[in-house]
Parts: C-alpha cells; sequence; structure tokens
C-alpha cells in the first residue's frame, strides 16, 4: 500500500529482457533507505518487489504482463521515474489509499504552463471516466493528485511547484503515456453496487 507522496525520481540505468522476465535497474537515494529483499516500492505507480540492492541501485523482476499493461515498454536507460516506498503505519498519511496496481495508461492531451500554474490534461481508456470526480483522488505515474475537472473520459490536474520539482512530470510531453491508478474506495463501491442490483 502506497500514499501517491513519490520520495524521488530514481534514473533507469538498464531494462533488460532475462529469460522469465525484464530485469529493471534503478539508481536511488531515498528508496534504498532500510531497504530489505522483497521490499515493495512503487515505481511510477506500479507496484514492485526488490529481488535485488546494493549500496546505489535496486532491481526488479518485470513481467511481460506488467510491462504491457504499464508504460515500461517505454523506459530505457537515463528515464527518470518516480519512487515511493511502501506505506508504514507508524508515520504520517498524505495523499490517498493508493494499491500499486495500474488501472490503465492515460494519454497527455495538455501540460503547459497557465500563468504561474502547470495545467496537465490526460485522455483515460474508454469508460474510465466513471472513476473520475471532481476534487477526488487520482494517481498518475504514482502521484497523488486531486482532479480539477471531469469531462467524458478526460481530467485535468493543476501541478504545484514542488510536484515538478520532485517528480518525473516535469519531463513529459503531449502524447506520452502515463500510468494511471483510480481512486481505490470508487472501485470497491462501484464492485458492491453492482453485487446489490444483481
Amino acid at each position: 500500500m502506497f500514499t501517491g507522496i513519490v520520495e524521488e525520481t530514481g534514473h533507469v540505468v538498464a531494462f533488460t529482457p532475462h529469460a522469465t522476465s525484464w530485469r529493471l535497474q534503478i539508481a536511488a537515494r531515498a528508496a534504498l533507505q532500510d531497504v530489505a529483499m522483497g521490499d515493495s516500492i512503487a515505481v511510477n505507480g506500479c507496484c514492485l518487489t526488490v529481488v535485488e540492492y546494493d549500496a546505489q541501485h535496486l532491481y526488479f523482476d518485470v513481467l511481460e504482463e506488467t510491462r504491457r499493461l504499464t508504460n515500461f515498454a517505454a523506459l530505457a536507460a537515463g528515464a527518470l521515474v518516480n519512487l515511493e516506498r511502501s506505506l508504514r503505519f507508524d508515520g504520517k498519511m498524505c495523499g490517498h489509499f493508493v494499491s500499486g496496481h495500474i488501472d490503465g495508461q492515460g494519454e497527455i492531451e495538455v501540460l503547459e504552463v497557465r500563468g504561474k500554474d502547470t495545467y496537465l490534461r490526460v485522455r483515460v481508456p474508454a469508460g474510465g471516466g466513471r472513476y473520475l470526480i471532481h476534487k477526488g483522488s487520482i494517481a498518475i505515474d504514482g502521484m497523488s493528485l486531486t482532479v480539477a475537472e471531469v469531462s467524458g473520459d478526460s481530467f485535468a490536474v493543476w501541478l504545484i511547484p514542488t510536484t515538478l520539482a520532485l517528480t518525473n512530470i516535469r519531463t513529459r510531453r503531449a502524447g506520452e503515456r502515463i500510468n494511471l491508478e483510480f481512486d481505490l474506495l470508487g472501485k470497491y463501491v462501484e464492485k458492491l453496487l453492482n453485487i446489490r442490483s444483481s
């Protein structure tokens, strides 16, 4: 479980195919603190398991299914990725509950400066608009953000300078794909209502 508060951006060192999976090597700092084998770390919002680490790097095995369903297929050496260690229940709870299980990929339609603010509009997969609520929460590449506008299967958020400085969104452009995780509570409510009505 995560909160969507990105701790740092790591750099992809290598992302290479192996016999049974892909091996992802990331240079990191904060995410290495107190790391242990088997820890869960959100990489661009996708929950991955640490399979190896050293003083400067984290290593993950990525299944082909994960690579297909996320924006990992576009990762290459040098790419910035958002990193967050899993939620500790002895600390502060910021952001919102994020499982690290990607619902689909969105496409950046607009990313531009408007006055002193930065505006981001994203198109979600067809039908995904039902999970979008004005002032609700969404995770974009693992960033917990507040929905400012909803129009069918697209939504917009406003980005604060801290988000731009601390995450990989500063390197993104219109047309690029981003990982999306819709609000977990909303998905549970939908499931329960569907069960009750059937």
